[in-house]
């Protein structure tokens, strides 16, 4: 087995002292369990499936003893040690198969719900093609000198079509550091085109590129990605505004003023933490999001389970758990999925909740013949490769004798340093380019080599292997690599057969790729997986025919080059065959040679650029779509001019005292309409409604001057009882100063709230804004002047407000599915005493479906109603409110940390202006309220008992919120005073002069 070479000794030194065992000073267990062989308990028990490194030392420990007695003691705790190290890995295999298992009958059971649902088995026409898939062109011959990119043309062509769209693509990061170089911190880089001269006056100074590197987290101090996670509001924040600020330039360079607002075509995430602040800007901006993952969170946490490591060690080394949770709201959020591999989709996406392969399928079928998906969302998977520069990449031809077409320019430096090695180094050369990993599986490979004696005879061995002055320097994994290739070379005489340079620099690679491909040789890949396979394109570049390993991203690449052989890479005669075959049928050796130069331009970045672009052009584009709002002129500097003015945007709808919904629609009949056409229809009821109010009456609303406000307030503190919430309201109301507005956000509903403020003696009219149910609705307050009808609620909804957030909205289609979660939980439980939860319809709205809670103790924590929710591919966001009596269910890029940002994307509301109140705790959605460019001030003992509700968490509370943040501050009690003090500490200061 691979990397237990080492073991033989091993055996041989127990063995020899196998002998002592048996006498009367051998050890006490062993006498008493009679005879004992350690080398077949070693081989039979351990050895078949084991690799323990470390096991290095011990064993270099107990041979350093020279005792005999000793020595047999020595083994004989190794052994033992041995054997425990087996059984606590059987015992991880077991929890990881139970796990396996658990989660595929979830899944199993899930397929057959939304089966149930759409009364549908799959079809023919639903077994659709993989996507992404790029087909292998035929063969054709490719003489002389390659062309530097053969899709330039291609994507030019592309281009001219296409030329009258600009296009601009913004990279967003910032890296400021002493010990990082100092162009990481530039705001802002201009990436020119390498043919400025040609190409300036048709695509402008850059192209159209920019890298704008925008300031987040800890200043002058290197953040490790890992701890990124709670500064990831603020980059969220900063980058609106950048966007919001560009926006707004190319409106006055495009439209003149117009407003024409120019909005991203997709926002793109890459890799976990930026795919996390994609998904908040999506939402935000009403924008598609795509997504590329490589290396998964849930990959990475199977693999290290698989070793043993404990789970707390590695969510505290990792952060691993809120990166799963980022990259499963990638799945929430993204239009597409792009990956380098179908291995990726097969064997890591699929790990996770919010993705099923098959299901996916499912419901791009249904779309595609146009029937209804109930609500049910997946993302595109698309395999996308990364692309490669060839135009420094010139392969040559070689003739029927392996010389180059130009024999007379000197050979490069490393062809030297490789050829000192073979005796004859005019044999095709096997080339393997990896770092000594166990993982590569090169012992594997020189085993093939040794023990085939046909292809030695026909062929050298390269092993590129890394840098190297000293082997016992190197790493212990590494080291025992290089150790039993040497050994083995020893063993089967491969001197004078097999070449292993110490050195070589990046500029040698292509040299190496060029002197292999002269020799008529081939490239091997034979690593037991390979995410991707980087090597195999550039030796395709090279003219160079493969062999590669069948498991992971090399599968792709030769199905486009189609230009070598796939391999199992555990079968060592399999490897060797492939190999022989390919340095002794010329004929074939040529043809593969073609066909990856020929091919090779499908990998070129302008063939990914032009892909990559389509995939995008096939999304369903959306943006945000203002209703136009007429305002009269109002003076800017009134004091008392803020978004409390509005009473009528628009739809100037009235919401009645009895509860949620308007009566415009109590003739609707939920049970026989779909979601779409109760929506219709109250859509139709609520434009004939607002048509006759404003044909009679002129709308009185005045310029929201809510973001003219020196400071904005935003109370959204959870506490347990009304009386709490009021008296929070109250004092915070009596710190603040004139030019002071008010937001109000809870987990209430508008008539709720409404009722609390008044019993508590305060007015609607306090507030500018209310925020309610969680974050899905949002309302403005009306001139208490201007109520003409004493029984409605002072309130108007922003009418642009829920088309900005419907985004992946089941509706009706979820409401079903939970009440059918509820049943199976309630059976489940066997409850005796009646419901656990039950449906709101009295605090239910078309974009909140609530539910009271009877039985807290018996509802599962949110990551598993998450996870339920994911796994039967409905998108919506879960928040446990009202200490654990009430549970929201909302569109799934809706929240009251999102409604406020809402507010700088259509109104330009400054988010630094804003201070955010909340208690110790919260709802299950409080994590999100601390950070971003707002200031919090957390009221020390207000909200404290609702800690429990975080309680089974899926990641500490600490990888989200920002530690030592400037803009976070903490007042020790609800009292005026110490609120003066928390937001001095702001540099807000509110006396009055």
């Amino acid at each position: 087995m691979v990397g237990n070479d080492w073991v033989n000794s091993y055996l041989e030194a127990i063995l020899a002292a196998e002998p002592g065992i048996g006498d009367s000073k051998s050890s006490l267990l062993l006498r008493e369990r009679g005879h004992f062989s350690p080398s077949r308990y070693f081989v039979e028990e351990v050895i078949t499936g084991f690799d323990e490194t470390d096991l290095h030392r011990s064993w270099v420990q107990a041979a350093a003893t020279r005792s005999p007695q000793e020595r047999n003691t020595r083994l004989e705790n190794l052994c033992w040690r041995i054997w425990n190290l087996a059984r606590q890995k059987k015992k991880v295999e077991g929890k990881n198969a139970k796990r396996a298992a658990k989660r595929h009958l979830l899944r199993e059971k899930a397929r057959k719900e939304v089966t149930a649902d759409m009364s549908e088995d799959f079809s023919e026409g639903e077994k659709a093609d993989v996507p992404g898939e790029i087909p292998t062109l035929s063969d054709g011959n490719t003489k002389g000198r390659m062309s530097r990119v053969s899709s330039v043309d291609v994507f030019e062509n592309w281009f001219a079509q296409h030329k009258e769209k600009k296009l601009y693509i913004v990279l967003i990061r910032q890296v400021t550091a002493p010990d990082v170089d100092s162009s990481y911190s530039e705001p802002t880089e201009m990436l020119n085109p390498l043919d400025t001269d040609s190409t300036e006056q048709e695509h402008g100074e850059s192209s159209g590129a920019y890298i704008v590197r925008i300031p987040f987290g800890p200043k002058d101090k290197y953040v490790p990605k890992e701890l990124l996670w709670p500064h990831i509001p603020e980059f969220v924040d900063r980058a609106l505004s950048y966007i919001m600020k560009i926006s707004k330039a190319l409106d006055e360079e495009i439209f003149e003023g117009g407003g024409g607002q120019v909005w991203p075509v997709s926002i793109h995430g890459h890799y976990a933490d930026a795919g996390d602040s994609a998904a908040l800007l999506s939402g935000a901006l009403n924008v598609p999001m795509v997504f590329t993952g490589h290396s998964l969170g849930r990959d990475k946490l199977e693999q290290l389970l698989k070793q043993g490591r404990p789970k707390e060690e590695i969510n505290a080394n990792y952060k691993i758990m809120r990166r799963i949770e980022a990259e499963e709201l990638c799945l929430d959020a993204s239009e597409i999925i792009i990956t380098s591999t179908r291995q990726e989709i097969d064997e890591q996406w699929r790990l996770y909740d919010g993705f099923d392969p098959v299901l996916e399928r499912k419901l791009r079928a249904r779309m595609k013949r146009g029937v209804s998906c109930l609500g049910r969302f997946m993302p595109r998977t698309v395999v996308i490769p990364p692309g490669m520069e060839f135009h420094h990449i010139v392969p040559h031809d070689v003739d029927a004798d392996g010389d180059d077409e130009d024999p007379q320019s000197p050979d490069p430096p490393i062809w030297s340093e490789i050829m000192r090695f073979f005796s004859n180094p005019r044999k095709p050369m096997i080339l393997a380019l990896a770092r000594p990993d166990p993982k590569k599986n090169l012992v594997t490979l020189v085993k093939a080599f040794g023990e085939c004696r046909p292809l030695r005879e026909l062929a050298n061995l390269t092993l590129i292997m890394g840098n190297r002055n000293d082997i016992d320097e190197l790493s212990t994994t590494n080291s025992s690599v290089l150790l039993s290739i040497l050994k083995l070379i020893d063993k089967y005489d491969l001197y004078g057969q097999v070449a292993m340079p110490k050195h070589h620099k990046q500029s040698d690679v292509p040299e190496i790729y060029r002197l292999a491909a002269k020799t008529k040789g081939v490239f091997i890949n034979p690593a037991f997986i390979e995410p991707f396979g980087l090597t195999l394109i550039e030796a395709g570049a090279h003219g160079l025919p493969t062999v590669a390993t069948i498991n992971g991203g090399p599968v792709d690449i030769h199905r486009v080059l189609d230009n070598g052989l796939l391999v199992d890479p555990h079968d060592q005669q399999a490897i060797s065959d492939a190999l022989l075959k390919l340095v002794s049928d010329k004929h074939l050796w040529t043809r593969c040679r073609q066909n990856g130069l020929k091919n090779i331009h499908l990998f070129s970045w302008p063939e990914h650029c032009k892909t990559y672009l389509a995939r995008i052009a096939s999304c369903k584009q959306r943006s945000p779509k203002w209703q136009r709002v007429e305002f009269e002129n109002s003076d800017p500097d009134s004091p008392s001019d803020s978004l409390r003015d509005i009473h009528d945007i628009s739809l100037n709808l009235k919401l009645s005292l009895d509860g949620e919904k308007s009566s415009v629609d109590t003739n609707l009949d939920a049970e026989d309409t779909t979601s779409a056409e109760r929506k219709a229809k109250l859509e139709k009821a609520v434009s004939t409604l607002s048509q006759k109010k404003i044909s009679t009456e002129k709308i009185d609303s005045k310029m929201p001057t809510l973001k003219r406000r020196k400071h904005i307030f935003v109370i959204s503190v959870d506490c347990s009882t009304n009386s709490d919430l009021l008296s929070v309201v109250k004092t915070v109301m009596d710190v603040a100063g004139d030019s002071t507005g008010f937001i109000l956000s809870t987990s209430m509903t508008v008539s709720e709230t409404h009722t609390t403020l008044l019993s508590g003696g305060l007015k609607p009219q306090d507030f500018d804004a209310v925020i309610c149910n969680s974050g899905s609705e949002l309302y403005f307050t009306a001139s208490a002047s201007s109520e003409d009808n004493k029984t409605a609620l002072p309130y108007t909804h922003d009418p642009d407000y829920h088309s900005h957030i419907e985004f992946r909205w089941g509706g009706e289609n979820l409401r079903k599915t939970l009440i059918r979660w509820i049943s199976s939980v309630e059976e489940k439980k066997k409850m005796k005493q009646g419901e656990i939860l039950c449906e709101d319809e009295a605090s239910s709205t078309n974009y909140c479906l609530s539910f009271k809670v009877k039985d807290p103790a018996s509802i599962p924590p949110m990551k598993e109603l998450r996870k339920l929710m994911r796994i039967q591919a409905l998108r919506c966001n879960v928040v446990y409110c009202q200490n654990g009596a009430r549970l929201n269910v909302i569109p799934v890029l809706a929240s009251r940390s999102q409604a406020l940002r809402y507010l700088l994307v259509r109104w330009g509301i400054d988010l630094s202006n804003m201070v955010v109140f909340v208690g110790d705790s919260g709802d299950t959605d409080y994590e999100g309220l601390l950070g971003g460019v707002h200031k919090t001030v957390i009221l020390k003992g207000i909200a404290s008992d609702l800690r429990e509700l975080h309680g089974n968490r899926s990641y500490p509370m600490e990888d989200v919120t920002p530690l030592n943040s400037p803009n976070i501050t903490e007042a020790e009690e609800c009292g005026c005073d110490a609120i003066k003090v928390a937001l001095e500490k702001l540099g807000i200061n509110l006396r009055k002069p």
